[in-house]
This record gives structure tokens, C-alpha cells and sequence, in this order.
């Protein structure tokens, strides 16, 4: 299972949300590259961007900063944030990205989903927010009706690299992971799934390992807070 740590931009910082809330918001590093950079010395594989401002926005505003990272460091990067047309895709993975996380787009427009998967294959991941099982979108301020596991199921045959699965009230309150609601979501699809949301132990990283199904697991507060120590993690995980 690969452990992707998390950089969450906003204003050109590094931050967390509590519970996906703008205003309740910890910084932690002032100069997101240089975390960057921490974490592929420190033998990460992949590094996990979100545009947060770019979710609310609906279009990239810590653009600057993720090409700041990107000239930075050589393991993969993949992100996520107001990403939703495809000019900026194309843009994205011409700049080096390596994976683009479509997440409102899925729900408001499934067939720019599928037109990036095929022009861009294993570069394209869908990212499902959630309470309470119903998909949220538009940085998580909109709610859906719509079911988590129907909504993944619909991108089955089309190439998708990864859905990432996050349980909204669990993201950034450090208070464990939905493990049910993502192992059941892992073996309800054949797409690799990736946790996300609450992971704040190395007992969450070892239930969600032993699941046997989930692909990933992206974390963030519980690596910058040291609840998590980043080389037991990867050595956990491996």
C-alpha cells in the first residue's frame, strides 16, 4: 500500500482543514516546495497536491506554487483542486504532472472524465468526497444525493487510474478513517482505491492495509503533528 502524504495549498501555504471547513484552517509550512522536497528525501513515492482555493474557485489559483514543487522534486505528483475543463488538464500533465484528480467534474460532467482518461491514460483519478456515503462537491460546500460507490462504478470501464476516497467528516479531525466505508467501496469497484480522510495512526495505516484491497493512503496533520512518523510509516507500509 503506498503512502502518499498530503500538501494542501492555500494561499501559497501548506495547510489543513478541519472537517473541510475554509475557515478552520492550521498552516504548516510556509513554503510548500521545501515540504516537498522533505518528503521525497524522506523515501516517499508519490506526493499527494490539493488546490484548495482552486476547489472553491472551480479554476487553479496555487498554481504557481504546485510548478514550484514540481521543478523541485522527481517522484510523482498528483492533484486536485478546480480542476475541470480540459485546457487545464492538458496544461497539468504538459507541465509534468503526473496524475490529475477530477472530483466535482465526475459528478457535473462524467464525460470530460472520460475524454481525459482517453487522451491522457493512467494520468486521470477520480476523487470522491463524501458524508454520510453521498457525494459532495464544489470544495465540499455542495451537497449530493448521490451514492458513492453508484457514481464510481460509472467510470468502471474507462480507464481510470485511482479513485481517492475521502470521508469529509473525518479529513483533517484526526479521529481514524472510514475503513467500512472504503474497503466496502474497494471491493465494489475493480478501479484501485485510495483512502483518505482522518488517518492519524499507524493502527489506521495497519487496518487499512489489512483490508487487502485498498491501494493507498493519503495523509497530512498526522505526519506535520509527528502522530505519525513518516520512515515507520513507509516501512509499515511496504
Amino acid at each position: 500500500m503506498i503512502l502518499y502524504p498530503a500538501i494542501d495549498l492555500k494561499d501559497g501555504q501548506a495547510v489543513r482543514l478541519y472537517k473541510g471547513e475554509m475557515d478552520k484552517v492550521t498552516v504548516f509550512h510556509d513554503h510548500p516546495a521545501a515540504q516537498a522536497l522533505a518528503f521525497e528525501h524522506a523515501g516517499c513515492e508519490w506526493i499527494h497536491l490539493v488546490d484548495l482555493n482552486g476547489a472553491f474557485a472551480g479554476a487553479p489559483v496555487n498554481g504557481d506554487t504546485v510548478k514550484e514543487i514540481l521543478d523541485n522534486v522527481s517522484v510523482p505528483c498528483q492533484l486536485g483542486g478546480g480542476i475541470r475543463d480540459m485546457v487545464t488538464i492538458e496544461a497539468w500533465v504538459s507541465r509534468g504532472l503526473s496524475r490529475i484528480i477530477l472530483g466535482t467534474v465526475a459528478v457535473e460532467n462524467p464525460a470530460l472524465v472520460r475524454e481525459a482518461a482517453r487522451a491522457f491514460p493512467g494520468k486521470i483519478a477520480v476523487g470522491l468526497d463524501a458524508r454520510e456515503g453521498r457525494v459532495a462537491t464544489r470544495g465540499w460546500a455542495t451537497k449530493t444525493e448521490i451514492m458513492v460507490t453508484d457514481l464510481a462504478k460509472q467510470f468502471e470501464d474507462d480507464g481510470i487510474a485511482a479513485i481517492i476516497y475521502t470521508d469529509i467528516n473525518r479529513d483533517g479531525a484526526m479521529g481514524g478513517p472510514n475503513v467500512a466505508a472504503t474497503e466496502a467501496l474497494a471491493r465494489a469497484v475493480k478501479i484501485p482505491v485510495i483512502a483518505s480522510g482522518g488517518i492519524s495512526s499507524m493502527q489506521d495505516l495497519h487496518e487499512l492495509k489489512s483490508t487487502g484491497v485498498i491501494s493507498g493512503a493519503i495523509s497530512g496533520r498526522a505526519l506535520y503533528d509527528g502522530a505519525i512518523e513518516l520512515a515507520d510509516a513507509l516501512a509499515a507500509l511496504k
